[in-house]
């Protein structure tokens, strides 16, 4: 299953960008996220664990990152689960940032996800 989920907000877009790009950031506007272990810069081909308030660590890897068009893609495995995470933000308005979240993977996982993504989106944009 393919999900995308988008949000809008006020927070400047290099802010929001900033957010992604720094791993350690996560669990300030994510709030699924307890805390990152990784590399302190995202950047294509670094791997690390999501440890989430409940449950175990999730695996990941980053696939794609591209700075100037500010988006990336990454892939995390929890037990047997994988999904492909693809995220976009761009200016919105004068101000503004819209940003994008599309969720590829089995579909209970994906239509369970997607409210804690949704909230963490919205938290992102926000001021």
């Amino acid at each position: 299953m393919r999900l995308t989920l988008s949000e809008q907000g006020g927070a400047d877009v290099d802010t929001v960008w900033q957010r992604y790009a720094r791993p350690v950031l996560w669990s300030a506007w994510a709030p699924q996220i307890r805390s990152v272990e990784t590399e302190p810069e995202l950047r294509a081909g670094i791997r690390g664990k999501v440890r989430p308030v409940a449950g175990p660590a999730v695996r990941f890897v980053v696939t794609a990152v591209d700075h100037e068009a500010r988006t990336w893609s990454w892939r995390v495995q929890a037990g047997p689960f994988r999904l492909r995470l693809d995220h976009a933000v761009d200016r919105c308005g004068p101000s503004g940032t819209a940003t994008r979240l599309t969720v590829t993977g089995p579909a209970p996982v994906v239509l369970a996800y997607a409210p804690l993504a949704r909230r963490a989106l919205r938290r992102l944009v926000r001021r």
